[in-house]
């Protein structure tokens, strides 16, 4: 049986402008678009708000502080992913990719274990159950200063929809922790450490990056492409960290940490990503270069909420006044985010694309979503 659902009367968020107009959806596909701003009897009013596509996240941690919401509190999975779905579903987000370590270090003071196959494995039998709201696939986050990074990717498959790999390296001095007093407030607070345990931590990093690092480098591109991800690089901070990132064949950097870097990626046609946080914020936590002044030197493509997720859409609609284009601020959560993914089907209201899709009021300048449609069918 055929189901249509009309959202009319709606200030509509095109990729390249906003009209007022109407969007019909039939089947869960995108079939007609209309301008003005009349509403049908079988029509939805959309009373002027913004109806825009729904919005695509690249890179977040979110899943990961509903497991672990408070230091060494592990929350039962299956409750924590259903209610990280939900809350992403709250906030307009329709196509998530949930980043999850791959790469661990058993030993050691700062050590920490693998979880991300185990939790991997849960969601995606949620999600095959029809418990999650959006659409879910896989980020992994494969830190090449570990022990363990050959055997975690090994056991992923190409059905388990890993869609980005993304290369990390968080050995101190260098990338997102050139300066050590931002790596030794954050690890000390964290990780209980004493002054000793800070410099041995250092230590060990630094002796484990020497002695697997390039190994894993390699074998993370390896494993990306049989899993038939997108390769992502992550704080790339020289231009010849960006020649790196090029001769992998990446073509998305995340969060890179200084305009150099910005302005290489854009030389070799990779985009770039910046986080909402650093954005709405005004400047890293870090220390590293503010996602703004990329923006107002036009080397931002892409927002990721990274650690906030109602960040994502405030991001974008901030980014289109500062542009004065609200189509291209909205285009960085949800057309450039899809493109860089690969996926072919959404980030646009467009006849024939996927109908996700969000109703949005904004009220003091902060964004309220009012409704969320995934394939045309509401979820929020």
């Amino acid at each position: 049986m055929t189901k249509q659902l009309i959202l009319a009367n709606a200030n509509l968020v095109l990729e390249n402008e906003v009209i007022r107009g109407s969007v019909t959806v039939t089947d869960g596909v995108i079939t007609a678009l209309e301008q003005g701003s009349t509403v049908a009897a079988d029509a939805v009013d959309m009373e002027g708000d913004l109806v825009c596509p729904g919005l695509i996240e690249l890179h977040t941690d979110n899943l990961e502080r509903h497991i672990q919401p408070r230091p060494k509190v592990d929350w039962p999975h299956a409750a924590a992913i259903i209610a990280h779905d939900a809350e992403l579903c709250s906030v307009g987000i329709t196509t998530v990719f949930d980043a999850m370590r791959v790469g661990s270090i058993p030993s050691g003071k700062g050590r920490y274990l693998k979880y991300a196959r185990s939790l991997s494995r849960e969601l995606l039998e949620l999600r095959a159950a029809g418990a999650l709201r959006i659409s879910h696939y896989l980020h992994l986050r494969a830190e090449v200063c570990s022990e363990t990074l050959e055997e975690e990717m090994a056991e992923f498959t190409p059905e388990d929809r890993v869609g980005i790999v993304s290369l990390m390296d968080h050995t101190p001095g260098q990338r997102q922790f050139r300066d050590l007093s931002k790596l030794k407030a954050y690890v000390m607070g964290k990780n209980s450490m004493t002054e000793q345990d800070f410099v041995d931590h250092v230590a060990q990093l630094r002796e484990m990056r020497e002695r697997n690092g390039d190994r894993h480098e390699a074998v993370a591109v390896s494993e990306a492409a049989r899993l038939g991800a997108v390769l992502a690089s992550h704080d790339d901070t020289t231009e010849s960290h960006v020649r790196v990132s090029a001769d992998h064949g990446i073509r998305l950097a995340e969060f890179p940490t200084t305009v150099e870097a910005a302005r290489a990626c854009h030389a070799h046609g990779i985009a770039v990503m910046m986080g909402a946080p650093n954005l709405i914020r005004g400047g890293s936590h870090s220390g590293n270069v503010a996602a703004g002044e990329l923006a107002e030197l036009d080397l931002l493509d892409i927002v990721s909420s990274d650690y906030v997720p109602a960040a994502l859409l405030s991001s974008a609609l901030m980014l289109g006044d500062m542009w004065g284009d609200m189509a291209r601020g909205i285009a960085t959560v949800t057309k450039a985010p899809a493109d860089a993914a690969g996926l072919t089907d959404r980030g646009r209201i467009a006849l024939g694309e996927r109908a996700d899709m969000i109703r949005v009021s904004r009220i003091a300048d902060a964004p309220a979503v009012r409704s969320v449609w995934v394939q045309g069918r509401r979820v929020g």
